[in-house]
Parts: C-alpha cells; sequence; structure tokens
C-alpha cells in the first residue's frame, strides 16, 4: 500500500499510543491480576512486578541508538511485531510446572521490547507534529494509552472471569486471553507499517562506526543534565507520582481481596467491568477535555487544576477501603471519577515532560525523561504490597495521600512558558 505523505494524525496517533499502552498495563497491572487468581500474596505480586519497571528506568541507555540507527517508524513497528509473539509465549508459559518463573522471564522481555517501542514511538510523534499539534494531540494520545490499559485491566480482566465461570482453568483462561492479546497486536503492527506516513525529521540514519556511536551518546547524555532547571525537573519527576505508583499496585488486589482482608470483595467480571465501562467513559472524557484545554490556554495556565484533578480523587479509596460498600454501582461511579480525573491531569504532566525536552535530541532526552519517571514508579511500586501488609488498605489509602503532597510542593518552581501548547 503506497505511503500517503500527508496523513492525518487520527490515523496514527490513537493506535500509536494504544499500542504504546497495551503491553506496558500487560506487564505491569494485567500481572498482577493473573499472579493474585493464582495465589500469590501481596507482598510477592508487587515485589516480582515491581521490578518489571526496570527497563522503562534504564531506557535513557539506549536511547541515543534508538536516536541515531535506522528510522523511529522502524523500531516502532519492528518492536510491535516482537511484542506480539512475546505475548503469545507468555500465555503459552502459563500452564508450565514452573509458570512463575517463565512467565516473568517473558513479561522482562515484553518489558524491554516496550521501553525501545516508547523512545522510538514518543520520538515518532514529537517529530511528525507542529508544537501546537503536539499540544492538542496529547489528550487523544494520552486516552488512547489509557484505553489500552483499560483493554486489559478491563477487558481481558472481565474476559478471564467469564472463562472462569465456565469452569476453564485460571492458567488456561490467561493462557487463551494472552494469546489473543499476541495477535491483536501483530495485526497493529501491520496497520501502522502500511499506514504510518515518513514525516520528513525522521530519515534514515546511520553510524559509521563504534567511535561515532559513543561520542553522540556521551554528548546526548551530558547535554541532558545541563538542561536549565534540571534539578527541579528530576525532583519533580521522581516524586510527583509517588502516590500513584502505590495505589496503581495495590488498586486492583484490594478490589479482588475478600471483605475479612480488607478489600471489597468484586470477582474478575466486576472489576474488568467497572474499568471497561464507566471507567472507560471517564477517562476517555477526561483525557479528550484535558488536550482541548490545554491547546487553548496552554500548560501553564492548566498546570494546578490538572494536579488536582489527578491527585484528589485517591480520597475515594480511603472512603472505600473505610467503608468497604457493596453497592457495585457505587464502586463503579467511584471509579469512573477517579479515571476521569486522571485522564483530565495526566495531560499536564505529559505536556510538561514534552515542553522540557524541546530543542536538539528531543527523543533521547525525553527518554531520560520518562526513565527517570519509571524509575519513581518502580521504587514505590515494589515496596508498595509491603507497606499495604504492614498498614492495612485504610491506612494505606491515607499513605497515599500523604506521598502526593511532594508534588504539589514543587508545582510552583516549574518554569514554563505561558504560550506553550497555545495555537
Amino acid at each position: 500500500m503506497k505511503q500517503k505523505p500527508n496523513q492525518s494524525p487520527w490515523a496514527w496517533v490513537p493506535s500509536l499510543y494504544f499500542a504504546q499502552g497495551l503491553p506496558y498495563v500487560i506487564v505491569i497491572t494485567v500481572s498482577t491480576i493473573i499472579y493474585k487468581n493464582l495465589g500469590l500474596s501481596n507482598a510477592d505480586i508487587t515485589f516480582y512486578t515491581g521490578w518489571l519497571y526496570l527497563p522503562w528506568v534504564i531506557k535513557p541507555f539506549w536511547g541515543p541508538f534508538v536516536d541515531h540507527l535506522r528510522t523511529k517508524r522502524f523500531w516502532v513497528v519492528s518492536m510491535q511485531l516482537l511484542m506480539g509473539v512475546l505475548m503469545a509465549a507468555a500465555g503459552l508459559s502459563l500452564p508450565a510446572p514452573n509458570f512463575v518463573r517463565w512467565s516473568l522471564i517473558f513479561f522482562w522481555l515484553i518489558a524491554f521490547s516496550s521501553a525501545t517501542h516508547d523512545i522510538a514511538a514518543d520520538g515518532y510523534y514529537m517529530l511528525g507534529l507542529t508544537p501546537h499539534q503536539q499540544s492538542f494531540y496529547v489528550g487523544i494520545r494520552n486516552t488512547s494509552w489509557r484505553i489500552a490499559a483499560i483493554a486489559g485491566q478491563g477487558g481481558l480482566v472481565y474476559l478471564s472471569g467469564l472463562l472462569i465461570n465456565k469452569n476453564v482453568a485460571v492458567k488456561k483462561a490467561w493462557m487463551f486471553l494472552l494469546l489473543g492479546a499476541g495477535v491483536v497486536y501483530v495485526a497493529i503492527a501491520v496497520y501502522h507499517k502500511l499506514i504510518m506516513p515518513r514525516p520528513d525529521g525522521d530519515p534514515e540514519q546511520r553510524l559509521s562506526g563504534a567511535t561515532e556511536g559513543i561520542k553522540r551518546y556521551l554528548a546526548t547524555f551530558i547535554a541532558f543534565f545541563k538542561r536549565k532547571n534540571i534539578l527541579v525537573f528530576l525532583l519533580f519527576v521522581l516524586f510527583y507520582r509517588l502516590g500513584e505508583a502505590q495505589l496503581t499496585k495495590l488498586a486492583a488486589p484490594f478490589l479482588l481481596d475478600t471483605k475479612e482482608a480488607g478489600g471489597l470483595a468484586l470477582s474478575n467480571e466486576q472489576v474488568g467491568w467497572a474499568y471497561g465501562t464507566v471507567g472507560m467513559l471517564g477517562l476517555v472524557a477526561g483525557g479528550i477535555l484535558g488536550g482541548f484545554a490545554a491547546a487553548k490556554h496552554g500548560l501553564k495556565f492548566w498546570l494546578w487544576p490538572m494536579a488536582f484533578a489527578m491527585q484528589l480523587p485517591d480520597l475515594l479509596y480511603v472512603y472505600m477501603a473505610h467503608f468497604q460498600p457493596g453497592n457495585i454501582f457505587l464502586i463503579q461511579g467511584f471509579i469512573a471519577i477517579e479515571q476521569f480525573g486522571y485522564g483530565f491531569g495526566f495531560t499536564a504532566y505529559t505536556l510538561y515532560l514534552i515542553y522540557f525536552v524541546q530543542g536538539e535530541n528531543r527523543t533521547s532526552h525525553y527518554a531520560f525523561a520518562t526513565g527517570l519517571m519509571a524509575l519513581g514508579m518502580m521504587v514505590p511500586g515494589i515496596l508498595s504490597g509491603w507497606i499495604q501488609e504492614m498498614l492495612n488498605y485504610e491506612n494505606f489509602f491515607i499513605w497515599v495521600l500523604v506521598c502526593t503532597i511532594p508534588g504539589f510542593l514543587l508545582l510552583p518552581f516549574l518554569k514554563i512558558d505561558k504560550k506553550f501548547g497555545k495555537k
């Protein structure tokens, strides 16, 4: 199929970021539900799956090579094909006697491939769109990413519940679903091979030798840490999501755990339905509204409102842990509010990262930024299960709220051009 030189971003931005989100949510979130269904403790689950963040943390170390070899488009399509195969392999590993070991190996490989894909996809987004388009579509890309999260955390979990209720063994149910996810992912790769344009800003690149590669790598790495206001940026990226990093790891176990253990005793189907229906609607509405708002008034105008929208809904988990409501519609409503706030608020966070890395080497520098962001998610996530088992769910969610304070304290120190994001 012939490439269209001026292909509308609507043809590839939503699908590209859906493809970016799906492997991440399978590795980080769906894996926790799989291991919960298979009887692992919260501490073991968060420890094992928390370390799966590592590839996103260390991706800056190979980001410059992705930046200076071939094209971003080449890396996007290649990694998507590879991850489709690995998802299927992860599913086939579950019936094995040592399924924890083997599934973790494949989840690790998916994580490394996904981290590489992120570098290329984010670089392609910045190279293929103007600054105003980046602001306009940031809500679309974040929403598409989160729709992938809903497809995994909602759709796959719901389908697993249906299969398990039809007396399909837990391991077999998840094996079939991961195989299906792999097939879908390969189809997405083929679509992108055919439809993604070749922007002028993404030329074919090759290194003439190892020496040149090392020089470019070191220069790119040093240039990042010489950026203006780098200290504030590092603190913000590492601590802004401190609360979310812990809540994300324990939200699904909390919903699935028994009332005696402090949870809400929902089934896989109920959890999947809650995230896949009203949760998805809230997320889509929040993400799209956030992108439109930022494109109209700019990032600086919306920074504080979006921060509050993203963090304050954590209060709803304190309420649910204290009262343990049994009304599924109330729980769904709370999840919808939380997802709306996240979709709306995360727009500012993403735009600030894009704003900070504007200029030379922005693909590699964005990879550095998101790698640091992953570090800020990994360490608290690893410890979250241990903290929850010490505190119980109610006190844990209060602790999560306390952990949002450092992010707010850093907001006044962010230096942002009032015009950034506006048309």
